[in-house]
């Protein structure tokens, strides 16, 4: 396994099956790095090698640009990041991956995925190649988030927030913060921050400060509707979810309140209707603004919690979760 004269331990085998009542002389080994090999008695070679999580995943992002079928990238708490395409097999991100925890993923026009971890780097994605660029960008402490606008990179630390130029990845812009943030989005005129103060904080696009909105608890999970009269939808450490025209002050709605547990993440679809939300009472919902009283729900989702959602098309949703495990979804039911 490997490359031919290369020690890499990843590849280093440690268990292999010889599956009973087959006649095609399968056998299936196990890597350190947790791939499946498929083998084939007389062949030379693998027929088949079958990748994933090991680990909590801890970030999902999607890219619709560059595959007849949705793209989704995932990122655990070990540093890796996995790709999935229509077919539902994963491929681990080749290259100079994070050293630990991903804490946010997010996808440009330009077919390159960002990623943050804990490992206090900003590292980016060749979507075509899966593979990464091989350049890597030092934070000011330990991400919190990254958000992408038509040509910057918003990065959330524990000490502020940085604007940086997609093009070179030079800072355009630092806004160190009383509070620690702790989520972060972007969206056609507005970026989106909460913080440990229990606010959630509205900047411009140039990260001028607009307005602060107080909470009674922790927000979690921010996300705007790609509609054109977008919504930004606010999650909390208490399970409950508001609705928000991002220059209203005013609530589009508060009955999105079905968790019982942190709000971790929130995805709109593509016509900024519905939006859904997965959280760490192990729960996926689907809400809708126009029905905000209706919901479609699924329980225990994911053991261990879920971590993060996206729409894969107008009635499927891809959920990820403390059990390592990737999970496509049909919404049936009107809401």
């Amino acid at each position: 396994m490997g490359e031919e004269g290369k020690v890499s331990i990843p590849d280093h085998q440690v268990g292999v099956v010889w599956p009973a009542g087959r006649s095609d002389g399968l056998i299936i080994s196990l890597g350190l790095s947790g791939d499946l090999n498929y083998l084939q008695e007389g062949n030379p070679g693998t027929l088949r090698t079958v990748q994933g999580h090991q680990k909590n995943i801890t970030a999902i992002t999607t890219d619709r640009e560059h595959s007849s079928d949705p793209t989704f990238f995932t990122g655990s708490s070990d540093g890796r990041i996995c790709a999935y395409d229509g077919t539902g097999e994963g491929e681990t991100i080749d290259g100079d991956a994070h050293k630990n925890y991903v804490s946010d993923l997010a996808t440009s026009n330009a077919g390159r995925i960002y990623s943050v971890g804990w490992d206090d780097t900003l590292r980016s994605i060749d979507v075509s190649a899966r593979t990464f660029t091989g350049t890597s960008t030092k934070t000011d402490g330990q991400p919190r988030g990254v958000a992408l606008t038509s040509s910057s990179t918003a990065i959330a630390t524990h000490k502020g927030i940085f604007l940086l130029s997609q093009k070179d990845n030079s800072v355009i812009k630092h806004v160190p913060t009383k509070y620690a943030p702790t989520v972060l989005a972007a969206g056609k005129s507005h970026i989106a921050v909460g913080g440990d103060d229990s606010q959630q904080h509205m900047y411009d696009l140039d990260l001028n400060h607009v307005k602060s909105i107080p909470h009674p608890s922790q927000v979690t999970a921010l996300a705007f509707s790609p509609a054109s009269n977008q919504y930004l939808a606010v999650g909390f450490s208490s399970g409950k979810i508001i609705v928000y025209e991002p220059n209203n002050p005013e609530p589009v709605t508060t009955r999105w309140s079905a968790h019982t547990g942190r709000v971790m993440s929130i995805d709109w679809d593509e016509k900024g209707e519905r939006a859904v939300s997965g959280g760490l009472d192990t729960d996926i919902f689907v809400w809708s603004v126009k029905k905000p009283g209706q919901r479609i729900s699924v329980s225990q989702a994911h053991k261990e919690g879920v971590n993060g959602v996206r729409w894969a098309g107008e009635n499927e949703v891809v959920s990820v979760g403390g059990d390592a495990a990737v999970k496509k979804w049909k919404v049936e039911g009107a809401v």
